[in-house]
């Protein structure tokens, strides 16, 4: 048992938040302050925040969508809806599910949150894309390989380098909890 959870504490601290392509990575503590700003400002304008993810990644996407809109007072939409994801599926394919949603949605100004193990899957790959064009923000919570397409396309792109899911999915879930955490200490609930 305390070689897994020294193994999460060691993916925790090595996790990187990139700004862009910069080449220049931020710490842990810069990194976290740099995502409370930026979900600050988009809770400020009053902009739509979605998040999306596959599998264990859309468990966490779902889990912020409820946690950012409660605790945090944000306007999160969930893409979740069982009609709406079987009909994009149904119509358009698998890797269209978050993206032609999006296409509809999307201002400019608001932003999307892409999380993805792999940091490979097209229909992510697709959303970012759709959000790019639309003027929208982009961060991106990626792990596995340090040359996922993913991590290379966000605003600013957190980055675990595990190869585990487990490993890579509880370091983006509690990343993403101490940001609404934080905002929620500073704003109260739903402020």
């Amino acid at each position: 048992m305390n070689t897994y959870i020294d193994e999460l504490i060691s993916d925790i601290r090595r996790t990187i938040f990139i700004v862009g392509n910069a080449k220049k990575d931020q710490d842990y503590n810069s990194g976290m302050a740099m995502l409370v700003e930026k979900f600050t400002w988009h809770k400020k304008q009053a902009s739509q925040i979605f998040f999306i993810g596959n599998g264990g990644s859309s468990a966490i996407a779902s889990h912020m969508t409820a946690d950012f809109m409660k605790n945090g007072g944000m306007n999160t939409y969930s893409l979740y809806d069982n009609a709406v994801t079987t009909c994009m599926g149904n119509d358009w394919g698998y890797e269209y599910i978050f993206s032609k949603p999006l296409e509809f949605l999307l201002r400019p100004d608001d932003l999307l949150i892409a999380i993805s193990s792999s940091g490979n899957s097209q229909n992510i790959i697709n959303a970012i894309e759709v959000a790019k064009r639309k003027d929208a923000s982009v961060i991106t919570l990626t792990g596995f390989e340090a040359d996922n397409r993913v991590k290379q396309m966000g605003d600013i792109n957190v980055y675990v380098p595990s190869k585990k899911y487990g490993m890579v999915e509880s370091v983006h879930n509690l990343i993403l909890q101490q940001v609404v955490d934080e905002i929620m200490e500073r704003d109260g609930v739903g402020i």
